[in-house]
């Protein structure tokens, strides 16, 4: 059995993967594969991720504010707080805060081949408006 304290394990993301920095607090942590990561974000107005694929998916759970999401060549979706998102697995997507409101929000995603995600290039605002 393992306790994680509220407010224990909370740092910054990692550097150059999203467009300013924002906190992460990790609940669950494993290299392990088929095993979970799970994190808490805290996510300032208009911060949002680079584009990412999970190779088993991501789960996101709003926990407050107002974000957006997007899948490669999909709309821009809103999200609120209650609102649920499955990224398939290798689904090429960004999420993060709309310009006028923190984003908070829980992440699972599994492990494969000792990884849980894949960084990749930052998002071209206006693609990401289309």
């Amino acid at each position: 059995m393992t306790v994680r304290r509220a407010g224990q394990s909370i740092a910054p993301a990692p550097a150059n993967i999203s467009t300013a920095p924002f906190w992460a607090q990790i609940l669950l942590e494993s290299d392990v594969d088929g095993e979970n990561n799970v994190m808490q974000a805290y996510v300032e107005p208009g911060v949002i991720t680079n584009w990412h694929t999970h190779p088993r998916g991501q789960f996101l759970y709003v926990l407050s504010g107002v974000g957006f999401a997007q899948r490669d060549g999909g709309p821009m979706v809103e999200l609120r707080a209650g609102d649920c998102v499955w990224f398939a697995p290798d689904e090429r997507h960004w999420h993060g805060a709309s310009p006028t409101s923190t984003f908070c929000y829980i992440s699972i995603q599994a492990t494969q081949d000792g990884t849980a995600v894949s960084w990749l290039e930052p998002v071209i605002r206006e693609e990401a408006a289309q």
